[in-house]
């Protein structure tokens, strides 16, 4: 957390906000959480740009700067990007303050695992980790063929397959289990076993989630939240993640949760053949 859908959404809301806006200011309370290129500062870098853009890649924000400079922006499992139209008194978790022409933004992190990595935008992909990511699940480049392409003649369990993000950009644990759960294939199923038809079902399955996702403006269990502070709705219409032990809503059969890639698994045994 946050995977594609939540990062999308919380690129739509803060673009909403800082698009144009000049950052007058940086406020380093926790100097970890940002990264500067070579020997020159997050700071000095960061100062006196303007904000033209922010896209996405994957998991990762990136914020385009002018003067050909763009901050990479990953939330990791616990952070944050909120927007505040006056200024705001810091939070216990909140790192660095962004202070713009107009509102700031904070970001902030329990588990300080999320980081900002200022980099030249023409080494933007070439020059950090963007560049092993697989493609993007819904753009219209993405197809049945391409996926059976990126799981090759791998051999591992899909789970393990679709959590890598050298295989498909974005997809973590949530949008796994739900993906294979409407595919109506079985986590543990190794990518080499998969029909072609089970392929094209996983390609739809895949991009009718992170639709959904994204339209509920990301799931909320616990610490996300968009630029404006606001909390998805997705969790409503989950079918296992989390659910490990309920019935499952199409059968009635109680759902197994397992161990798997490392993560915790929710299936229906039954419905996920």
């Amino acid at each position: 957390m946050p995977e594609l859908p939540e990062v999308e959404t919380i690129r739509r809301t803060l673009a909403q906000h800082v698009t144009g806006l000049e950052i007058r200011e940086i406020k380093l309370i926790w100097s970890s959480a940002v990264c500067g290129w070579e020997d020159q500062s997050f700071e000095y870098l960061v100062t006196g740009r303007r904000i033209k853009t922010i896209d996405r890649r994957g998991k990762y924000l990136l914020i385009r700067l002018d003067e050909d400079l763009t901050l990479i922006a990953h939330m990791r499992m616990t952070g944050r990007l909120n927007y505040y139209a006056e200024s705001q008194e810091p939070e216990k978790h909140t790192h660095v303050v962004f202070q713009l022409e107009h509102g700031e933004v904070h970001f902030s992190d329990v588990r300080k695992f999320g980081r900002i990595q200022a980099i030249p935008t023409q080494l933007c992909i070439s020059g950090s980790s963007l560049c092993k990511l697989g493609p993007e699940p819904l753009e219209a480049e993405f197809t049945p063929e391409v996926l059976k392409e990126r799981f090759g003649k791998k051999t591992l369990s899909l789970k393990a397959a679709l959590l890598d993000q050298h295989v498909l950009a974005g997809l973590g644990n949530i949008y796994v289990d739900e993906s294979l759960f409407q595919a109506g294939i079985s986590p543990e199923r190794g990518v080499d076993t998969l029909s072609e038809e089970e392929i094209s079902r996983l390609h739809g399955a895949i991009r009718n989630v992170l639709q959904a996702g994204i339209d509920a403006q990301g799931t909320s269990f616990r610490d996300y939240r968009d630029a404006n502070g606001e909390k998805g709705s997705f969790e409503r219409a989950l079918q296992v993640y989390g659910r490990g032990g309920e019935p499952c809503k199409l059968c009635g059969q109680a759902l197994e949760r397992i161990r798997l890639a490392g993560r915790t698994t929710v299936f229906c045994s039954k419905c996920q053949r």
